[in-house]
């Protein structure tokens, strides 16, 4: 017995691992800019900082962040297509909230036995989202991990570094009792609270078409892809709508995040039916009879990214992004969120 058949007889097989490398080859180097100097097969991504040379006084921002078990629900309905691009969305959010834009990108995908196919067509999803927001997949890791994770399961992670002119960085400092919140509403669960949501719909049939989803199914509506905001953030700020923070509602939901970004001394009210809610929520709180408060605390409840922004400037604002921007709150003396 070889040394490669001995490695495959305890669970690794490296010539999986290089024919999913293989697959993904040329949707990753679509992503290259003239930047990248070493991208895949090398032992360390390359990228040339003089790509910043043009910015006053540039900082890089990093956010490191994964799918949670949205995987499950991607693996119980055999879709892998989708959450590489909720990973990278995610993350650029995250970045987004302090004024930054994606430079470059890299992913961690791992499982307990590598299938070719399934790793290359999550990552062609990661290699799809860096290319519509011009960010580089400049490397990652791809690990086959017998004893670690369960049969059939997968993880991934990703993180993104970005840049931001110092002068422009937003972290809420300028936020004001009156401002206004503004939100950019999420496509659903997007990235945070599968495990209570599969928990709550467990037992109903995932493919079935949901009335209450306007006949799609609950697998359909629990897959629905995270959504970027960096397109929408740009236009307002090009417009000269001087947003004074905003809020990625991730883990936590508006209860935890919001406070983020706030001064002390500052909490928000959140006006409840100001902007659409997904269905899938409705579906989940009277499925699972959880209460409202709790709701607000796991989901993001449709509100993708909030905007605070001076009560003057919020006709503006709507106008720049008609249809698209829901005026949902306001900034009040006194910390914690309140949900009316």
């Amino acid at each position: 017995m070889t040394s490669s058949s001995r490695y495959a007889a305890s669970g690794v097989d490296i010539a999986a691992g290089q024919k999913a490398t293989e697959l993904m080859k040329a949707a990753v180097q679509a992503t290259y800019t003239p930047a990248v100097l070493a991208g895949l097969g090398a032992f360390g991504g390359l990228f040339d900082a003089g790509a910043l040379q043009g910015m006053a006084a540039p900082v890089l921002v990093a956010s490191t962040d994964g799918v949670g078990t949205k995987t499950k629900v991607a693996a119980k309905l055999g879709r892998w297509d989708t959450i590489g691009q909720d990973l990278v969305n995610h993350c650029v959010n995250d970045i987004l909230v302090q004024g930054a834009r994606p430079l470059f990108f890299l992913d961690y995908v791992a499982s307990s036995k590598l299938d070719p196919v399934q790793i290359a067509t999550i990552v062609g999803g990661v290699a799809s989202a860096c290319r519509a927001v011009g960010c580089a997949l400049l490397g990652g890791e791809t690990a086959e991990m017998p004893g670690v994770y369960e049969a059939g399961e997968i993880d991934l992670v990703g993180t993104v570094i970005g840049v931001v002119e110092r002068a422009k960085i937003i972290d809420g400092a300028a936020i004001k009792a009156g401002d206004a919140i503004l939100a950019l509403p999420s496509t659903g669960l997007h990235t945070n609270g599968y495990s209570l949501a599969r928990s709550v719909l467990a037992g109903l049939g995932w493919a079935e078409p949901q009335p209450i989803l306007g006949g799609t199914s609950i697998g359909e509506g629990l897959l629905a892809g995270d959504r970027c905001y960096l397109a929408e953030i740009q236009v307002l700020l090009a417009a000269g709508v001087e947003i004074r923070g905003l809020a990625h509602l991730t883990g936590g939901g508006v209860i935890d995040n919001l406070p983020r970004i706030l001064p002390a001394g500052l909490g928000a009210v959140i006006r409840r039916g100001s902007w659409p809610e997904p269905p899938i929520f409705g579906l989940l709180q009277q499925t699972g009879q959880v209460p409202a408060g709790e709701m607000f605390h796991a989901f993001n409840m449709g509100l993708g990214m909030l905007v605070v922004i001076a009560p003057e400037q919020v006709e503006a604002a709507r106008q720049t992004l008609v249809d698209e921007l829901f005026l949902v709150g306001e900034i009040i003396e006194g910390p914690g969120v309140r949900v009316d």
